[in-house]
């Protein structure tokens, strides 16, 4: 069968380019097709490949601003010439699954979420818009939340990334449930592993990401503010002048810049606790943390009630309040963490694992199981 992979953007590796990955080595032929790219940002095994970008690559200031021109979105989308194609796999948090498979062929979408920000997110994400975008965004969004339910029939079957995620397939796109299957996303236990130093000094809290609205990074910054703990802030994003601003002239918080598979690793293993303070679809890092041994303190709502075991590998906090996470906090430090459960935990979502699960679904969907 000729396949054709389809990716919203590539931009950087974070956890939707790790399933990319995954099937561009189970299908190392098949062309890419993506919205925008930006040369050497993802793994090789991505960069690999022909690479098909759509007419979003060619507008003006799009490698730092393509998310202004998310209205455009589903256009570019379905301006891909698919036709040749026997089955289409996309992965997707934004609109690749609403691109046009050629008559019939078969269509598997590994979906991270329906987009955030036109469905349960929007006021996280524009909630402080100003003038005239505060009047413009609701009719956009009312735009995409219609094209993106319209669009849901495109895909035979959805993979979801946790039961969070597929719950929402089903209510926001009224997918019937025999068409909805949950695979975790893979977490890379042979390079997240504990200190070689089993004594390293933790001695900083550690929350790590992209510096969006949603994953409610202030809170941590509200938190340590004036404390006698230190925070340090991993990542980078639009949110990232605001929260340095918020966080000027307190020596409790450290901003760590965006760092590198290696230098992640080393935050992890020398973080007393990562820190979720947002509602995350899965979140693949309390996974990667948990992998070095590092507990997880998180808001207990989301893909974290799928990912966290509550006072086994890491501690909940039930409001997204500067107050309940500090009472998090006092209840880390209370507790004791066994580094080798919080590392099982995290096996049991290995990469190994998901791969061989992912192989086994495409091979029954291509050939013919709904």
């Amino acid at each position: 069968m000729r396949v054709a992979l389809v990716h919203d953007w590539l931009t950087g590796m974070r956890g939707g380019e790790k399933v990319l990955e995954v099937l561009c080595e189970l299908f190392p032929g098949a062309p890419l097709y993506t919205l925008l790219h930006l040369p050497g940002s993802v793994s090789p095994a991505i960069e690999d490949r022909p690479v098909r970008t759509s007419f979003i690559q060619r507008l003006p200031l799009a490698a730092r601003r393509y998310r202004h021109y998310l209205p455009l979105f589903p256009r570019a989308i379905e301006s891909f010439d698919l036709g040749g194609f026997d089955a289409v796999l996309s992965t997707s948090h934004c609109v690749a699954k609403g691109a046009r498979p050629a008559p019939g062929a078969r269509h598997l979408c590994y979906c991270h979420a329906p987009m955030r920000y036109a469905w349960d997110q929007y006021q996280a994400y524009f909630g402080g818009a100003r003038a005239p975008a505060r009047w413009i965004l609701p009719a956009v969004m009312r735009r995409l939340r219609a094209w993106d339910r319209r669009t849901a029939g495109r895909v035979g079957r959805y993979l979801a990334n946790s039961e969070n995620v597929a719950a929402k397939i089903r209510r926001f796109w009224d997918v019937p449930a025999a068409r909805v299957g949950i695979l975790h996303p893979p977490v890379d236990t042979d390079f997240y592993t504990p200190a070689p130093d089993a004594a390293a000094r933790r001695d900083y809290y550690l929350a790590a990401g992209a510096m969006v609205p949603y994953k409610r990074l202030d809170l941590c910054i509200a938190a340590f503010r004036g404390g006698p703990r230190r925070l340090v802030l991993a990542g980078g994003g639009p949110e990232e002048p605001r929260l340095r601003a918020l966080a000027a002239g307190d020596p409790a918080v450290r901003f760590a810049g965006r760092p590198g598979d290696a230098e992640l690793r080393d935050l992890y293993r020398g973080a007393r606790a990562l820190i979720m303070p947002g509602e995350e679809d899965f979140g693949i890092m309390p996974l990667e943390a948990q992998a070095c041994g590092t507990p997880v303190i998180a808001l207990a709502r989301g893909g974290a009630l799928e990912t966290v075991v509550a006072d086994e590998t890491g501690v909940f906090f039930d409001r997204p309040a500067a107050d309940a996470l500090r009472g998090a906090l006092d209840a880390c430090e209370a507790a004791r963490f066994d580094p080798a459960r919080l590392r099982a935990h995290a096996e049991s979502f290995a990469r190994g694992r998901f791969k061989a699960r992912l192989a086994a679904e495409v091979a029954a969907f291509l050939g013919g199981a709904t």
